[in-house]
């Protein structure tokens, strides 16, 4: 780690959060959100809209970001953006502004992948976190992704399984959709979960070979589920709303911790973290805690401000490439579709 002051500005656009980071070194100096309201009346996501409200939040965002950190323009050492992956309208707005930005200033440009910006958000100096040594297995939980990864170094990660259809959070939030809860309705199934009974409804697991994941089919056999019922009982859902939750939850965390189990045994790396807005439900925290009595596993989780998506995670990327000279020029393009390690 340098001796020196680097002073990093992130920024981050890859879905319908607009953020703005300042990091010196590995402290974060500020991280600003802006959460895009819009989308909760359609249910989801709307990728045009997503990409309207960046432009016009993304102006304001790093001028706050700047202020609350209170560093002027002219002190910053380079500018760190998400590439990819993501939507391609929402990136092409944050990759436009950090290109446009660093020219003006005549600093360097750093490139992030936000799938590692996930799992590097370990190191950023916080007191309150441990950070994990290497080598170790990263498990990336998010609505757009759900992977795990074998982190040998800060730029040599192994992809070992990932999901073969719908990532994690999605399997949540539709969850909760056909549920009638609105959305974001991951947070909202945690809440009623914590209220009721996990073994009140049993869903299959689906059968994946390896480390990868599948979570479409119990999407289905919820839907299938809950239409039955609803036939015998109009008010089912809303009577037990807090046991049905529970058992889609306590579903969920059973796939996530089968493979995570599996990944231990087949790497024998027992040095476990967690990232992406999954990583704060309650339900997989306590379960990580529960392996580190259970298992002997060492489990690192990040803080609720760096599961979502956020600047901050990539301004550390930013400051370990920045130590590394690993630069972008101005022909950098968004990629929609960013594998790590690419």
């Amino acid at each position: 780690m340098s001796a020196e002051k680097i002073y990093i500005l992130a920024i981050e656009s890859s879905c319908d959060d607009t953020s703005a980071a300042v990091l010196s070194n590995t402290e974060v100096l500020s991280n600003v959100v802006a959460t895009q309201e819009i989308h909760r009346q359609y249910g989801g996501v709307v990728p045009e809209l997503a990409s309207r409200a960046h432009q016009q939040n993304i102006v304001p965002v790093v001028h706050q970001a700047l202020a609350k950190a209170n560093i002027d323009k002219k002190q910053l050492s380079a500018i760190a953006f998400t590439r990819g992956p993501g939507l391609m309208g929402s990136l092409l707005v944050g990759t436009s502004f950090a290109k446009s930005l660093a020219l003006g200033l005549g600093i360097p440009l750093i490139e992030v992948n936000h799938m590692e910006a996930h799992i590097l958000a370990h190191f950023i100096s916080d007191e309150d976190t441990k950070r994990p040594p290497f080598p170790f297995l990263g498990m990336t939980i998010s609505g757009g992704h759900t992977q795990i990864v074998r982190v040998n170094s800060y730029f040599e990660m192994e992809v070992l399984g990932e999901t073969l259809d719908d990532a994690v959070g999605e399997a949540f939030d539709k969850s909760a959709k056909l549920m009638g809860l609105p959305y974001p309705g991951g947070p909202l199934v945690d809440k009623h979960a914590r209220e009721g009974n996990p073994a009140a409804y049993p869903f299959p697991k689906p059968k994946v070979e390896g480390l990868n994941f599948s979570f479409s089919g119990l999407k289905t056999s919820i839907l299938y589920f809950l239409q039955r019922e609803t036939r015998k009982n109009p008010d089912f859902v809303k009577e037990h709303i807090d046991d049905i939750c529970a058992s889609v939850q306590h579903t969920i965390l059973e796939i996530l911790m089968d493979k995570l189990k599996l990944a231990v045994e087949q790497t024998g790396i027992k040095h476990v973290a967690i990232g992406g807005g999954v990583a704060a439900n309650s339900g997989i925290r306590a379960r990580l805690k529960e392996a580190e009595a259970s298992m002997g596993w060492s489990t690192y989780i990040p803080k609720f401000a760096y599961c979502t998506d956020n600047a901050a995670m990539i301004g550390i990327v930013g400051y370990l490439k920045y130590l590394e000279n690993d630069f972008s020029d101005q022909s950098v393009a968004a990629k929609a579709r960013f594998a790590i390690g690419s």
